[in-house]
């Protein structure tokens, strides 16, 4: 039978003494605190980085996954933005070129002619080239009556061509000696401001205007 060892007894200044089996016991504490130190050091700095590193492959995996499904819808966009600027260009074409946009100008003229507005102030401004189209700012003063103005519209509506007309500050109030009783559909009625036509630049006028552009970033870089 083993003697019971009593640490009380143990000498650690002369621990080469000591008996066997306190020998052993000395060198495994020995062991575990030098293998719990490796792991506080070592170990746990090494699981910090692998749950950054985990934290980082998750991360990397859903930006892939959300790039990848951007690029297998890329061709259908593609296909789907080239299908719109053909019909962006179909309606273009369907405005007035440059040289119909004179012939254009006077039809509108014509036709308020036609209607029984009397145009008092019909006056083309310089056209003003954008990024696909040229609008053509008009002054006007027209007098007439509210069912001659519905007629003008509608004649302009009808012309060969496509004619977009947007206003811009216009007055429309009573003329005459009857201005102050009231509007009624045969009161003369003065329309006055700016409306302004468009038409589509050909692509030697948009190679031409988008010059300015292309030159500025040769400039910038």
């Amino acid at each position: 039978m083993s003697k019971k060892i009593n640490i009380k007894e143990l000498d650690f200044n002369n621990i080469g003494g000591w008996p066997q089996q306190a020998k052993i016991g000395l060198c495994v504490i020995i062991g575990l605190v030098i293998v719990g130190l490796s792991w506080w050091v070592f170990v746990r700095d090494q699981r910090e980085t692998l749950a950054g590193l985990e934290r980082t492959e998750t991360e990397l995996r859903t930006e892939f996954e959300t790039k990848q499904g951007r690029a297998s819808n890329l061709e259908p966009l593609k296909l789907q933005l080239a299908q719109m600027e053909q019909q962006l260009q179909q309606m273009l074409r369907q405005l007035p070129s440059k040289t119909e946009m004179p012939d254009l100008i006077v039809d509108i003229s014509q036709t308020a002619l036609a209607t029984g507005i009397s145009n008092e102030l019909f006056q083309p401004g310089p056209e003003q080239p954008k990024e696909f189209y040229a609008e053509k700012p008009i002054a006007l003063r027209m007098v007439g009556t509210y069912h001659q103005f519905g007629g003008f519209v509608s004649g302009v509506a009808s012309l060969p061509r496509v004619v977009i007309m947007t206003m811009h500050d216009i007055s429309l109030k009573p003329r005459g000696k009857d201005k102050d009783s009231g509007i009624t559909v045969n009161s003369p009625l003065e329309l006055a401001g700016t409306v302004k036509t468009y038409r589509y630049l050909d692509e030697e006028e948009m190679a031409e205007q988008n010059k300015p552009a292309e030159t500025g970033k040769k400039g910038g870089s």
